[in-house]
């Protein structure tokens, strides 16, 4: 082989700052007066023998982490100009305010938003429940604040629109659900694609039965191929009322998960789940998927906007 993969190179070298020692040393480098630090600082510091730091601090330097400038007989290390940024966001713990303000915060200002439509303690207990459904049930860790404020906003919107109907005041945009296991390959791709192809004339969400904590970097890649941005989705479980509202509910490997509710048009997608495949895989199922959602438009949708 001519050389290592970009992506290769790039976990090797995440795997290698990820060591305690070496994550302490640029923190501790970070947070310096001026920047920088001496192996017999950064020993003492520590607590550890100078050849331990120094063959720590050869691993960063040997990265491209590290920079080093003698003075005199002292040698001092810095991180390099363009890599703070990045050493930043992996050593450092964000400073967030308490989780119970940043959800007080999202419960008023959604509360405002849906005036009129929910009360603020209906709100507020959405809001809570979907940041308990993410954090627990999904795992996931980061932008978990600003995920909750979407993914209640989704639950919300779909409580109304289910409400409206019931009163017969049924929307003129049709909503289309798809949903999957992990809801990070197969219904990500479909959901995509169908809103890059139908745009406003579809409303579309997303689901999984066991959500995975993050998209797959094949699907992403693989939609990235032919023009279509995922535009900032991620894997939610699934809700009651999202059904509820969905006037067309696609079903991919998890059909007896998904609640089944009069006036709703069902299919179930026969796809193999991308997750561990190959890109080559991936573009496959993509490629079916963009046949199947072409159909989907063609078809069920102008039977459902009829």
């Amino acid at each position: 082989m001519s050389g290592v993969p970009p992506v290769n190179e790039a976990l090797r070298g995440l795997k290698r700052i990820s060591d305690p020692t070496r994550a302490r040393i640029l923190s501790l480098i970070l947070d310096s007066g001026d920047g920088r630090a001496s192996v017999t600082r950064l020993a003492e510091t520590l607590g550890l023998r100078q050849p331990t730091v120094s063959h720590h601090v050869k691993v960063l330097l040997d990265e491209g982490l590290l920079r080093r400038r003698p003075e005199g007989r002292q040698v001092w290390y810095s991180l390099q100009p363009d890599q703070i940024d990045r050493v930043s966001e992996l050593v450092r713990e964000p400073a967030s305010p308490p989780v119970g303000d940043v959800l007080d915060r999202i419960g008023r200002d959604l509360a405002a938003r849906y005036a009129g439509t929910f009360a603020p303690q209906t709100v507020d207990r959405y809001v809570r429940e979907c940041h308990e459904l993410l954090a627990g049930g999904s795992g996931i860790t980061r932008h978990l604040s600003s995920l909750t404020s979407r993914f209640a906003v989704e639950r919300l919107d779909a409580l109304a629109s289910a409400s409206a109907s019931a009163h017969g005041e049924a929307s003129a945009t049709p909503l289309v659900l798809f949903v999957c296991v992990q809801n990070a390959g197969r219904s990500q791709l479909a959901a995509a694609i169908l809103k890059q192809l139908a745009g406003d004339r579809v409303r579309v969400r997303t689901a999984g039965s066991a959500p995975a904590d993050a998209v797959r970097s094949t699907v992403v890649t693989a939609l990235d191929e032919i023009g279509v941005p995922l535009g900032g989705e991620f894997p939610k479980p699934l809700a009651d009322e999202v059904v509820r509202a969905a006037d067309v509910v696609v079903t991919m490997g998890c059909g007896d998960a998904c609640p089944i509710y009069p006036g709703r048009r069902y299919l179930d997608w026969e796809l193999d789940d991308p997750a561990g495949l190959p890109l080559s895989r991936v573009r496959e199922i993509r490629d079916d998927i963009e046949a199947r959602v072409r159909g989907l438009i063609a078809e069920e949708l102008a039977e459902v906007s009829s």
